[in-house]
C-alpha cells in the first residue's frame, strides 16, 4: 500500500462529495464558514463516454474541488435535468452529501468485488487524465455512493 500524492492511503477514502444547488454560493460558504479553499472550478463536465445505469449519459455538471487538509472536497452542481447519479440523490433527499471517492489501482477488480456484494455500477466514465471513475450504488447500506477513482 502506498500514498496518493496528497497523503491519503491509496486504497482509502480520498474524497467527500456534495451536490449543490448554486455552485458559487456553495463555494462562498465553504470558504467563509469552513476555511476550505482555494477552489478549482470546471464549469461543464460530462466525462468521456459516460454511461448511467447501462445507457449513454447526457448529464452535464459543474465540478469544484478543494482540499481540507489531506481530504479532497468536491462540489457538484447539475447543469441540466438529465437523469444521473446526482439527480437520484437530489430527487430522493435534496442537496448535500453524495459520495465518497476511493482511490484504486485495481479499478476493474474493485468494481467486480462491489458487484459481487450486490452493488450496481450506476455510473461509469473515462476522465481526461486517462483514468476512469465508477459510482457503485451503495445507497441502500450507506448514506451515499462509493466512487472508485482509478489512480
Amino acid at each position: 500500500m502506498g500514498l496518493v500524492s496528497f497523503g491519503q492511503p491509496d486504497d482509502g477514502i480520498i474524497q467527500m462529495s456534495y451536490v449543490v444547488e448554486d455552485m458559487r454560493k456553495a463555494i462562498d460558504h465553504w470558504v467563509s464558514k469552513l476555511k476550505v479553499g482555494p477552489w478549482f472550478l470546471l464549469d461543464h463536465f460530462t466525462g468521456v463516454d459516460p454511461v448511467y445505469r447501462g445507457k449513454p449519459s447526457e448529464a452535464d455538471v459543474s465540478i469544484a474541488m478543494a482540499f481540507a487538509g489531506h481530504m479532497n472536497i468536491e462540489l457538484i452542481q447539475p447543469n441540466n435535468s438529465a437523469a444521473s447519479v446526482y439527480r437520484e440523490i437530489i430527487d430522493r433527499r435534496g442537496y448535500g452529501f453524495h459520495h465518497w471517492g476511493v482511490g484504486t489501482w485495481k479499478f476493474d477488480q474493485d468494481v467486480e468485488r462491489y458487484r459481487a456484494a450486490g452493488h450496481e455500477l450506476a455510473f461509469l466514465a473515462k476522465v481526461p487524465s486517462g483514468g476512469r471513475v465508477g459510482y457503485m450504488d451503495t445507497t441502500a447500506q450507506l448514506s451515499g455512493f462509493v466512487e472508485f477513482i482509478e489512480l
